[in-house]
Protein backbone atom coordinates (compact mmCIF):
# COMPACT_ATOMS: atom_id res chain seq x y z
CA UNK A 1 0.00 0.00 0.00
CA UNK A 2 1.33 3.41 -0.99
CA UNK A 3 1.54 5.87 1.88
CA UNK A 4 2.79 9.44 2.06
CA UNK A 5 2.49 10.87 5.57
CA UNK A 6 3.31 14.51 6.19
CA UNK A 7 4.31 15.96 9.53
CA UNK A 8 6.13 18.89 11.05
CA UNK A 9 3.72 21.73 10.44
CA UNK A 10 2.81 24.26 13.08
CA UNK A 11 2.36 27.89 13.93
CA UNK A 12 5.34 30.24 13.88
CA UNK A 13 5.99 33.93 13.67
CA UNK A 14 7.32 35.52 10.53
CA UNK A 15 11.04 34.92 10.23
CA UNK A 16 10.81 31.57 11.98
CA UNK A 17 11.59 28.10 10.70
CA UNK A 18 9.89 24.75 10.36
CA UNK A 19 10.98 21.43 8.93
CA UNK A 20 8.37 19.30 7.24
CA UNK A 21 8.80 15.55 6.84
CA UNK A 22 7.13 13.14 4.46
CA UNK A 23 7.44 9.50 5.31
CA UNK A 24 6.95 7.31 2.24
CA UNK A 25 6.24 3.63 1.88
CA UNK A 26 4.91 1.14 -0.62
CA UNK A 27 6.92 2.26 -3.65
CA UNK A 28 10.47 2.67 -4.91
CA UNK A 29 11.29 5.90 -3.11
CA UNK A 30 14.87 6.22 -4.37
CA UNK A 31 13.71 6.05 -8.00
CA UNK A 32 10.88 8.54 -7.62
CA UNK A 33 10.33 12.24 -8.15
CA UNK A 34 9.27 13.71 -4.83
CA UNK A 35 7.55 17.03 -4.33
CA UNK A 36 5.97 19.38 -1.86
CA UNK A 37 2.80 21.21 -2.82
CA UNK A 38 0.77 23.70 -0.83
CA UNK A 39 -2.69 25.14 -0.92
CA UNK A 40 -3.98 28.14 0.97
CA UNK A 41 -7.73 28.78 1.39
CA UNK A 42 -9.16 30.20 -1.81
CA UNK A 43 -5.92 29.60 -3.71
CA UNK A 44 -4.88 27.04 -6.28
CA UNK A 45 -2.61 24.16 -5.43
CA UNK A 46 1.00 25.25 -5.93
CA UNK A 47 4.16 23.25 -6.51
CA UNK A 48 6.60 24.49 -3.87
CA UNK A 49 9.63 22.28 -4.42
CA UNK A 50 10.63 18.99 -5.98
CA UNK A 51 13.54 16.62 -6.15
CA UNK A 52 14.23 14.08 -8.86
CA UNK A 53 15.87 10.70 -8.42
CA UNK A 54 19.28 12.16 -9.30
CA UNK A 55 19.03 14.80 -6.58
CA UNK A 56 18.16 17.68 -8.87
CA UNK A 57 15.92 20.21 -7.18
CA UNK A 58 13.36 22.80 -8.18
CA UNK A 59 11.86 25.65 -6.18
CA UNK A 60 9.08 28.02 -6.97
CA UNK A 61 10.37 31.56 -7.16
CA UNK A 62 8.72 32.78 -3.96
CA UNK A 63 10.54 30.26 -1.75
CA UNK A 64 13.92 30.07 -3.50
CA UNK A 65 16.70 30.84 -1.04
CA UNK A 66 14.43 30.22 1.96
CA UNK A 67 13.31 26.59 1.54
CA UNK A 68 15.48 23.52 1.06
CA UNK A 69 14.27 20.11 -0.04
CA UNK A 70 16.26 17.02 0.87
CA UNK A 71 15.77 13.31 1.28
CA UNK A 72 17.09 10.37 3.23
CA UNK A 73 16.81 7.28 1.09
CA UNK A 74 17.80 5.06 4.01
CA UNK A 75 14.54 5.83 5.76
CA UNK A 76 12.39 6.90 2.80
CA UNK A 77 11.77 10.41 4.04
CA UNK A 78 11.74 13.69 2.14
CA UNK A 79 12.13 16.92 4.07
CA UNK A 80 11.32 20.54 3.44
CA UNK A 81 13.36 22.93 5.57
CA UNK A 82 11.57 26.25 5.63
CA UNK A 83 13.46 29.28 6.91
CA UNK A 84 12.59 32.96 7.07
CA UNK A 85 8.92 32.08 6.85
CA UNK A 86 6.48 34.71 5.67
CA UNK A 87 2.76 35.07 6.19
CA UNK A 88 2.19 34.18 2.56
CA UNK A 89 3.67 30.74 3.24
CA UNK A 90 0.59 29.91 5.31
CA UNK A 91 -1.05 26.89 3.72
CA UNK A 92 -1.61 23.18 3.99
CA UNK A 93 1.47 21.42 2.67
CA UNK A 94 1.23 18.10 0.86
CA UNK A 95 3.81 15.56 -0.19
CA UNK A 96 3.43 13.92 -3.61
CA UNK A 97 5.39 11.51 -5.73
CA UNK A 98 5.76 10.29 -9.29
CA UNK A 99 7.53 7.32 -10.77
CA UNK A 100 8.13 7.05 -14.49
CA UNK A 101 5.82 10.00 -15.03
CA UNK A 102 2.90 8.50 -13.16
CA UNK A 103 1.52 9.71 -9.88
CA UNK A 104 2.09 7.45 -6.91
CA UNK A 105 -0.94 7.75 -4.70
CA UNK A 106 -2.90 11.00 -4.90
CA UNK A 107 -1.53 13.78 -7.10
CA UNK A 108 -0.60 17.30 -6.04
CA UNK A 109 -2.82 18.55 -3.20
CA UNK A 110 -5.34 15.72 -3.34
CA UNK A 111 -3.61 13.56 -0.78
CA UNK A 112 -4.55 14.04 2.77
CA UNK A 113 -4.52 15.39 5.32
CA UNK A 114 -1.30 17.30 4.68
CA UNK A 115 0.28 19.39 7.37
CA UNK A 116 -0.82 22.90 8.27
CA UNK A 117 1.72 25.70 8.32
CA UNK A 118 0.58 28.99 9.81
CA UNK A 119 2.86 32.01 9.82
CA UNK A 120 1.80 35.07 11.76
CA UNK A 121 3.20 38.49 11.03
Amino acid sequence: EVQLVESGGGSVQAGGSLRLSCSASGFRFADSWMAWYRQAPGNKCELVSSMNKDGGTHYTTSVRGRFTISSDNAVNVVYLQMDNLKSEDTAVYYCAAQHAGRWIGSPRCLGGPGTQVTVSS
